[in-house]
This record gives C-alpha cells, sequence and structure tokens, in this order.
C-alpha cells in the first residue's frame, strides 16, 4: 500500500534510439521497445507507468513549449504519483533542467532528468544505469514518507546534479555532465549516498519573495502544494566577447528587434575590454530598459563586479552580477523572469537572488 508509484516521461533522445541497418542512423523508436531492453525493470517492487511526450524528438529540437508540455504533465500527474523520471536527449538536457527548476514552484517530489550517450538496446551503453538508478532516486523517500530529493536533477554517470547547476561538458564519454561550482546531490556507487547538506528541501528554500512579485505581477493567488508558471518570453541574446570583437558586430546584436535581455559572456572574473564604443552601447541598452547579465566564460569560479577596473565599468553601466550561474540557467531564469510580466527593476533585483538554488551570492 505504501510502495512508491513512479511517472517516467519519455521524450526522445539517444537512449530510445535504435539504429537504422539501412542507413546507419539513429531513429527515435516507442517506449515499449525500450522497456523490453531494460528487463531489469521488472525487478522494482512498485508501480512505474510511462508516457510518451508526443513524437519523440531530439534533443536539439526542443523548444520552450515543449518544456511547457513535460510541466503540465507533470503537474496534470502530480498527485497520482511520488516521483517523476524524464528521459531526454543530452544536447539541450541542462536548459531543460533549469527551466524546469523555475517555473515549478512548490515542488516536494523528484524529477529526475536522464540519458544517455549510447542507445539503450546497444551492448555497451550507460541507458540501462541511468534510467535504473533515476527511477530508485525518484523512489527515495526519507522514513516520514517525504522525499529524498525534491528538486529537478539530472543524473548521469552515477553523479546526481542539481539541474540548474549543471551544463554538458563532453559528446564522447559517458561523464556527459559536470556540476562546475556545485557539489553533488548523490553519488551512486555500491550504495546511493545523498548529500543531505545540500539538497534544497522545502524549509531551505528562500524563493517567497520571487514568487510573490510574479503573482502580483500576474494578478494570481497561490494554492498549496505545486504551482506552475507556463508564461515565458524568448526574447534574449547571447553575446561572447573575444579579443578583436568588432563594433559593429555588438551593435548588430544590441539592436536587435524586440531584444528584452542579453547575456555577455565576459572573460575571467567577468572582465570587458575598456573600449568607449562598448560602453557606449551598454548605456544605450540601459536607457532601452534591456537587461545586460555578465556570465564568466570560465567554467569553475565566480563574476566579481568590481574587482578589475575591465569589470567595475561593466557595473557603472547597470551590467547585472551573473555570480556562479550556468549560462543555462542565465537564459533560461532571463525567459521565465521576463514572461511573468516583472519590470525591469524587478528582474534585476531577482536576477541578484538565488530561487531555486541557483547561484552562490557572494
Amino acid at each position: 500500500m505504501n510502495a512508491p508509484s513512479i511517472l517516467i516521461l519519455y521524450t526522445g533522445g539517444t537512449i530510445g534510439m535504435v539504429e537504422n541497418h539501412e542507413t546507419h542512423a539513429l531513429e527515435a523508436f516507442d517506449w515499449e521497445h525500450l522497456c523490453d531492453s531494460v528487463p531489469e525493470l521488472d525487478q522494482f517492487h512498485f508501480r512505474i507507468d510511462a508516457v510518451t511526450l508526443g513524437k519523440p524528438i531530439d534533443s536539439s529540437e526542443m523548444t520552450p513549449e515543449d518544456w511547457i508540455l513535460m510541466a503540465r504533465t507533470i503537474e496534470e500527474n502530480y498527485d497520482h504519483y511520488d516521483g517523476f523520471v524524464l528521459l531526454h536527449g543530452t544536447d539541450t538536457m541542462a536548459y531543460t533542467a533549469s527551466f524546469l527548476s523555475f517555473i515549478l514552484e512548490g515542488l516536494s517530489k523528484p524529477v529526475i532528468i536522464t540519458g544517455s550517450q549510447l542507445p539503450i538496446g546497444q551492448l555497451r551503453t550507460d541507458g540501462k544505469e541511468n534510467l535504473l538508478t533515476s527511477i530508485e532516486i525518484a523512489a527515495a523517500r526519507h522514513p516520514d514518507g517525504t522525499a529524498m530529493v525534491p528538486e529537478v536533477c539530472i543524473f548521469f554517470e552515477n553523479e546526481l546534479m542539481r539541474g540548474n547547476r549543471t551544463t554538458k561538458i563532453n559528446s564522447e564519454g559517458f561523464s556527459a555532465f559536470r556540476s562546475y561550482n556545485f557539489a553533488p546531490l548523490a553519488v551512486a556507487g555500491i550504495h546511493i549516498d545523498y548529500n543531505t547538506r545540500e539538497i534544497l528541501y522545502p524549509e531551505r528554500r528562500n524563493d517567497i519573495a520571487c514568487y510573490n512579485i510574479l503573482r502580483r505581477c500576474n494578478g494570481g493567488m497561490r494554492k498549496e502544494g505545486l504551482n506552475v508558471h507556463y508564461n515565458y518570453d524568448n526574447h534574449i541574446a547571447i553575446l561572447t566577447l573575444f579579443p578583436g570583437i568588432s563594433e559593429e558586430v555588438v551593435r548588430s546584436v544590441a539592436r536587435a528587434d524586440g531584444l528584452r535581455a542579453l547575456v555577455l559572456q565576459t572573460f575571467g572574473s567577468g572582465n570587458a575590454p575598456r573600449k568607449q564604443w562598448l560602453i557606449d552601447i551598454l548605456g544605450e541598452l540601459k536607457a532601452k530598459g534591456v537587461i545586460v547579465v555578465n556570465t564568466s566564460q570560465c567554467e569553475f569560479g565566480t563574476v566579481e563586479m568590481g574587482r578589475y577596473g575591465t569589470s567595475l565599468q561593466l557595473l557603472q553601466e547597470g551590467v547585472i552580477n551573473g555570480y556562479d550561474a550556468t549560462l543555462e540557467c542565465v537564459v533560461t531564469k532571463l525567459m521565465f523572469l521576463l514572461g511573468n510580466g516583472c519590470s525591469t527593476e524587478e528582474v534585476r533585483q531577482l536576477m541578484s537572488v538565488s530561487i531555486a538554488g541557483e547561484i552562490n551570492v557572494r
């Protein structure tokens, strides 16, 4: 009677692919065939159901509308299952995990996203272990019945990582993901060792102010339990600086129609060249209400605005500190905040605080 129940959401990706013997291309096949490749699923003594979200797609085809479908499916089934496992292609998995971590307010059940580098039917596949361990983690509970990991996470190659702290680093090896600036939430060996000091349990969250702002903007009321925010705005650009970048290129990005936010990937701890034309462009963006967020091209470490003069100039032009956030996190957090009616000042404020454990603010 008390056995957990898990819903698997299948979107596609390499884990569910099979090789076409004529073209040698990988093509999607259905969930039933995937189950046939993993007979070990029968050894779980609890309920496991599965749903395929539309036609299986490669994750490079993923859009925010697909994320919304995932969130809606979780919301519709939230009261009927103890945890969710989302099977997803690896290329954009970190974007999906980050976006879901923001829009699933009040989440108290695991949403574990996983996939594989080799199709699950191949001899040396990593898909079996990733799938089976993700299900086990999604079903794990404390003695009082609460979820062991009530977060949106990515599980890959023996590590459970916070979804909005994770990025893909390898297209060849099985260790395809890494959480550079945050410790794993669990490590799977002979046993699954949970890092309970870092898991974001409901009582540890500091997101009340954020979601109160969103409700005020949208005129909505909070209900008990899960609240899903479906709006988003994708009028965002990413600009990566490099030595010798031209004024014309930067201006062309800054003048894009409908631009609401610019993610500026700078050097080191958040530094940019001291070019007057760059300062002028940032000033123009600020005057138009376009939000600019400073992120580092370095994977480890954090942006420290004002540490050097080359970043102090950005701070003086209203550029927001991205701290140690991943690129995937910054992009999806901006989509989330911009899409929910926040003013420019409110977005600036909320980009500088942790909503779902996505940044460390010094």
